[in-house]
């Protein structure tokens, strides 16, 4: 069978690569090309466009690379039908993957949708146009379900795929020790990073027993962070070693996004950072529903860490939690049984990259 996939961030690179996996062992002659990234590739597919080139961030970005989007897409269109593809599969990045949905659909190619757009959040008419196109939806988060379902719409839900990545990892890891580190997870666009990162390292002066690690995003080039990172002492960086920071850490600084999730699945203290340009925030204000911008919070259904949003945003904020995550409190005692209970729940739904392969090849099959 022949397996289209589009991934257009590094966390879809992280779950593409394990699905590829997992495709393998049941189909041993799939044939597989995808938009993603190095690890999709080293999973055995052939990569065609790399996440990099896709990444644009906030509503201004957007409009000033719309001409560069465009091309992308009437180049994704020929090449899929080139492939001869039997299968489109489509890892969350909503804003291009569903215009391919729709027109993949119209062409009679079987769509599946493995991570939803985070559709309950924002534009939630687009179920609309997901129930129209999409022949089957995979969900990872367990209060997907009762969303699609006001919908009638039939969807899978088959477990979170970090689960079983972070529980490899911390089980064949378990001789890296904690010490004096606060991990900063800025995010992989370079947009966000240049907002936020500075942001963060301004407290790391505020804490000179501790060295404050950044994680680099996969991709891109040293000279940008050195360019940020050379006017602070206790400052350091790794890239490509994120979950060995955060098997270290004593807390950390996250961007919002799958981030926020897997440093709560390392039980690393955290706080959650956003901050976007002003026209794009004073926008999404306006368009988001949701009561939380973390993943955590938002499965937990309550605030488990602490969001520091927009203007809130600021040297003094920040060193005033990181002081209550580094020392032993009630919140840090109340942190651990949350992150124990969030665990309890994504584990609960199974073995995900092995549930949607099989999925999918089923689908096929039939």
């Amino acid at each position: 069978m022949k397996y289209y996939i589009i991934a257009g961030e590094a966390s879809g690179d992280l779950h593409g690569s394990n699905l590829i996996k997992e495709i393998h062992k049941i189909d041993t002659s799939a044939n597989i090309q995808c938009w993603g990234g190095e690890k999709m590739q080293n999973a055995g597919a052939k990569l065609v466009k790399h996440y990099k080139d896709l990444a644009f961030m906030g509503f201004v970005e957007v409009i000033k690379n719309l001409p560069t989007i465009f091309k992308n897409i009437a180049f994704c269109k020929k090449d899929i039908t080139d492939f001869n593809t039997d299968v489109l599969v489509l890892i969350d990045y909503p804003g291009f993957n569903m215009r391919i949905a729709k027109w993949a659909h119209k062409k009679n190619i079987k769509i599946v949708y493995y991570i939803s757009p985070q559709i309950w959040a924002w534009k939630e008419n687009r179920v609309h146009a997901i129930k129209r196109d999409v022949d089957k939806m995979l969900v990872i988060l367990p209060f997907e379900k009762d969303f699609y379902k006001k919908y009638n719409y039939d969807i899978n839900y088959v477990g979170h795929p970090l689960v079983e990545v972070i529980s490899d990892f911390k089980n064949n890891n378990s001789h890296i020790k904690k010490e004096n580190i606060v991990a900063l997870l800025p995010g992989s666009r370079k947009q966000e990073i240049l907002v936020k990162l500075p942001i963060m390292l301004s407290v790391a002066k505020h804490f000179p027993t501790y060295k404050f690690v950044v994680a680099k995003a996969p991709g891109l080039e040293d000279d940008f962070y050195e360019k940020i990172l050379s006017q602070y002492s206790n400052v350091d960086s790794v890239i490509n070693e994120t979950y060995s920071l955060l098997c270290k850490a004593k807390a950390a600084l996250v961007t919002s996004g799958t981030a926020t999730l897997e440093t709560a699945l390392f039980a690393v203290p955290e706080i959650v950072c956003y901050k976007g340009s002003k026209v794009s925030y004073a926008i999404a204000k306006r368009l988001i529903k949701i009561k939380y911008i973390s993943l955590v919070n938002l499965i937990m259904n309550k605030e488990v860490v602490k969001e520091l949003i927009q203007d809130e945003l600021n040297e003094n904020n920040i060193v005033a939690e990181l002081t209550l995550l580094l020392n032993e409190t009630n919140k840090t005692a109340q942190l651990k049984k949350d992150y124990n209970t969030l665990f309890s729940v994504l584990q609960a739904g199974g073995h995900a990259s092995a549930n949607a392969a099989k999925l999918i090849y089923d689908m096929l099959k039939k």
